[in-house]
């Protein structure tokens, strides 16, 4: 898909969002309930946000920015995700929270980028971690010059925006998550299965793209 087309789409995002991809939701392979998908009535689960950074590369055509997390302590360790992370009290709404990780993580500097907020995706609660998640799509009108943060980075990724269009390939997987023996859907992109929440927001990215 070409960028143009795109971030005209998305110039406005959508009141009612479409819904992500059930087929990537996982499903529990014993005879154990589901795991939660909304946090308990009273409960206060922590802010977070990502950013859904979409940019033109050299040919035009357009991508999103994903990383390959470092492998260390922690739930989402190794995983692929966007670049983002916890709200501090400093920060005035997600999508400062989204840039300010986003500068953190991948050095991107927003200036020099010409990024532009466009709107927020739906929220997602991360059960493992307790946060809930405010996906911040943005426009690049520039391909962004990015450096991976060594503490918390392996690899940044520029995955084409195709891969997440309605009726893209999706592959079923089945493995043991915590003890939790699983089936859901992954998008293979460069070699790395992207699951959970982040398939979940490209899913839903690709189906307003598709829909706008």
């Amino acid at each position: 898909m070409r960028f143009g087309p795109l971030a005209r789409r998305l110039a406005t995002l959508p009141a009612d969002l479409p819904a992500p991809l059930d087929a990537l939701l996982p499903v529990v392979l014993d005879d154990r309930a589901r795991p939660p998908r909304f946090p308990a009535a009273g409960s206060a689960p922590r802010a977070a946000a990502v950013l859904v950074l979409v940019h033109p590369d050299e040919a035009g055509d357009a991508r999103v920015v994903l990383i390959e997390r470092a492998t260390r302590e922690g739930h989402h360790s190794g995983e692929v995700s966007f670049p983002g992370g916890r709200a501090e009290a400093a920060d005035g709404d997600p999508a400062e929270t989204a840039l300010r990780e986003a500068a953190e993580e991948v050095d991107l500097d927003p200036l020099a980028a010409q990024v532009r907020v466009v709107g927020t995706l739906d929220r997602l609660w991360i059960p493992v971690s307790n946060y809930e998640v405010t996906p911040v799509v943005a426009l690049a009108s520039r391909q962004p010059l990015l450096a991976p943060s060594e503490a918390e980075v392996a690899r940044i990724i520029h995955a084409p925006v195709d891969h997440f269009l309605p009726g893209a390939p999706i592959e079923m997987v089945e493995r043991t998550v915590r003890d939790w023996p699983l089936r859901y859907g992954v998008y293979a992109v460069d070699g790395l299965s992207v699951w959970g929440a982040t398939a979940r927001i490209l899913s839903q990215l690709g189906a307003v793209v598709d829909g706008a």
